[in-house]
């Protein structure tokens, strides 16, 4: 049965080997296609392939079982944001925190995410939680310790800046609850406080834990290369590469995840503003590590476009990475061509 590499499903199987133009081979024959595969053939330019009857094949969704390996995953996430509500609880309370509590909420997620490959998955299984203060940590502890990893940290160093990127807004704990969950603009003058919770998460830090770097990082995740963040304004070279990670991390939550003044962004739309961003005010090395790495996590998603329409992704667009190629019931659609049609959200 010859078909046209468009017109393939998730779960055909290949009647011959794949060549691309150049003879270079492909794919084998015997190949069940799963959207990796379709991608790879489109990506090679080629236009046609034999498969076997579909009738006698049982069509395979290659992400059906996403959800259920991460469920295993799930408790280990309520857990850790149970424990930060517990820290965050008795940072507001004493001014400090049990360290103890910090290590036995965040190292079996840790433990967890070594198994995990599939962030994007992750974050959609985050974000069905409410509470952003306590989300919002748990992601930046996640992500900061996945580009960690992603940068060739050690597995000790991985796991330090991951828990640092889990304290990080610590000193929100002295922030008035109004001005945390005001639904409107805050004003000049509630936003200079926010501002200060930088400064109170170092102190909160160094009075409950023997360690300057996650105090650092809670000091410095809102400064910026071009030296126009905050607290102290100073510039990319006096910033730690921890608080670097963090603030990548920090940066890409905050715009992805609903606020009660702000409702999140699509998570490819973000990387795209991330992009933006690594070219003077968050620092290049890890912003374009962590863009290179979450790209191919959107592969296989499934996704509604502002066309009303349903799709999977397939493949990223190599000339434009942030509208790729996007596989409906009618066909293709190359969002990189098609301008008018975006990705409104995207799914498990």
């Amino acid at each position: 049965m010859r078909i046209h590499v468009t017109d393939l499903i998730p779960g055909d199987q290949m009647q011959q080997d794949a060549y691309n133009r150049n003879g270079v081979h492909v794919l084998k024959k015997g190949t069940v296609l799963s959207l990796e595969e379709i991608s790879k053939l489109l990506q090679h330019s080629i236009d046609y392939i034999d498969i076997e009857p579909r009738e006698m094949l049982i069509s395979v969704d290659p992400s059906s079982d996403t959800p259920e390996s991460l469920s295993k995953v799930k408790p280990y996430f309520d857990q850790a944001m149970d424990g930060f509500a517990t820290v965050f609880t008795e940072a507001l309370h004493s001014g400090k925190f049990n360290e103890s509590v910090v290590n036995d909420s965040f190292q079996p997620v840790v433990d967890s995410l070594m198994e995990q490959k599939d962030v994007v998955s992750l974050l959609l299984l985050l974000n069905d939680k409410n509470d952003y203060t306590y989300k919002h940590s748990m992601q930046v502890g996640m992500l900061s310790y996945f580009l960690a990893t992603w940068m060739g940290y050690s597995v000790e160093e991985a796991y330090d800046i991951g828990r640092a990127g889990y304290l990080h807004d610590i000193g929100k704990s002295r922030i008035s609850k109004e001005i945390l969950e005001k639904p409107g603009k805050l004003t000049s003058e509630e936003f200079e406080e926010i501002k200060l919770h930088t400064i109170y998460g170092y102190e909160i830090i160094r009075e409950s834990m023997d360690d300057e770097l996650t105090a650092l990082v809670a000091l410095q995740h809102h400064e910026r290369d071009d030296g126009k963040g905050y607290p102290n304004a100073i510039g990319a070279e006096l910033i730690h590469p921890y608080s670097h990670i963090a603030a990548v991390a920090d940066v890409y939550s905050a715009m992805s995840t609903n606020r009660v003044y702000q409702s999140k962004q699509q998570l490819l739309h973000v990387l795209r503003e991330l992009y933006s961003l690594s070219f003077g005010q968050l620092n290049g090395k890890p912003t374009h590590a962590f863009i290179e790495h979450m790209l191919p996590n959107f592969i296989g998603k499934k996704v509604v476009l502002t066309s009303g329409e349903s799709g999977v992704i397939v493949m990223t667009n190599p000339l434009d990475y942030f509208r790729p190629l996007v596989k409906t019931s009618a066909g293709f659609i190359d969002l990189s061509k098609e301008r008018e049609i975006a990705i409104k959200e995207i799914l498990f």
